[in-house]
């Protein structure tokens, strides 16, 4: 697992032990960035809310974000973020949250601009994530919300006040990425 492109780029980072983390794999990395990128601003704040290994939350730093959260609630994980934001030396551009995702995403309190959304696949909560970011107001107006999840999985082409964006499929995972409707 390594930073694809950007400030970072090249550096190895460290992967989970186990497969009890699956980190976002290097195709659908580019994938994600080629989409979001031209979305990005000198001001781009981003938040990896299923960290995991900090794997997209660094890449979009390397790549310009100025401030990255990345929650978690396992510690392991959020242990392996840490590692992983001192190899890209990013600590004062990194908030570590130790907490399931609803409490993380309602204790930040600045409007962010790309949500990062990799949960368990099983565990059904990208519908709840998705909740939790809207009632939660802190998506910026033009923010988008990435979510990563397996093929067999379909969401909306709307959800509230959001509409899809991009959908992609890449082997066994499914890519999608929400915008606020127009206006």
């Amino acid at each position: 697992m390594r930073i694809i492109a950007g400030e970072f780029r090249g550096r190895r980072l460290k992967s989970p032990p186990d497969y009890s983390v699956r980190p976002t794999s290097d195709k659908v990395k580019e994938a994600v960035f080629s989409i979001i990128l031209p979305y990005f601003t000198d001001k781009t704040v981003v938040m990896d809310v299923f960290a995991g290994s900090g794997n997209l939350g660094l890449e979009a730093l390397s790549r310009g974000a100025v401030k990255a959260y990345f929650s978690d609630v396992s510690r392991d994980s959020l242990k392996l973020v840490k590692d992983n934001v001192a190899i890209c030396k990013a600590q004062d551009r990194s908030v570590l949250l130790n907490a399931d995702f609803r409490s993380a995403i309602a204790r930040v309190k600045e409007k962010v601009d790309f949500y990062f959304l990799d949960p368990p696949y099983a565990d059904g909560y990208l519908l709840d994530a998705l909740d939790t970011i809207l009632d939660n107001g802190s998506l910026s107006q033009n923010g988008m919300i990435v979510c990563e999840h397996d093929i067999h999985d379909k969401l909306p082409e709307e959800y509230r006040d959001l509409e899809c964006f991009r959908s992609r499929r890449y082997g066994k995972t499914g890519l999608t990425i929400y915008r606020r409707k127009a206006q």
